[in-house]
């Protein structure tokens, strides 16, 4: 998959948002930060990625290509957006499309890094259950785009 632009406005176009979840969790995600450093606070939201993973788990894949689909198939479930998993040498590039829009309150910035650091912890778990060797990780990818991240899972 390639077509960044087409894959993410053909899931907007596809989503409904249920309203005042986002407002709750904008507010929650305020007051930790207000309560605790940024450097905890983002630690904190990485760990409940991997909560999520271990609560949400995926079959054992055989190949990418099924990683890719399965992971997508639980992402549609909560309308999170999209995954793109693509091979890299000993490495796999992880490009998630269609962010859950914010709250349109929390600044943008800040609406990114607390994603970034929660689909880090997520990624992390899913790829950890599949067999994942401890020594590598999840590292997050600077991108110019709002509503994408990248991750690179290398050693």
């Amino acid at each position: 998959m390639t077509d960044f632009e087409t894959v993410a406005s053909d899931y907007y176009r596809q989503q409904q948002h249920q309203p005042g979840w986002c407002d709750l969790f904008s507010v929650v995600v305020e007051g930790m930060f207000a309560n605790a450093s940024e450097p905890e606070s983002l630690a904190f939201l990485r760990q409940m990625g991997e909560q999520l993973a271990q609560r949400y788990p995926l079959a054992a894949a055989t190949t990418v290509a099924v990683l890719e689909r399965d992971i997508n198939l639980l992402l549609a479930r909560f309308h999170w957006g999209r995954v793109d998993i693509q091979p890299a040498g000993a490495a796999l590039i992880i490009t998630h499309l269609a962010l859950p829009p914010g709250d349109g309150v929390m600044a943008a910035a800040r609406w990114h890094s607390v994603l970034t650091a929660i689909f880090q912890g997520l990624y992390s778990g899913w790829l950890q259950a599949q067999g994942g060797d401890p020594t590598m990780t999840v590292t997050p990818q600077a991108t110019e785009r709002n509503d994408m991240l990248c991750f690179r899972y290398q050693r």
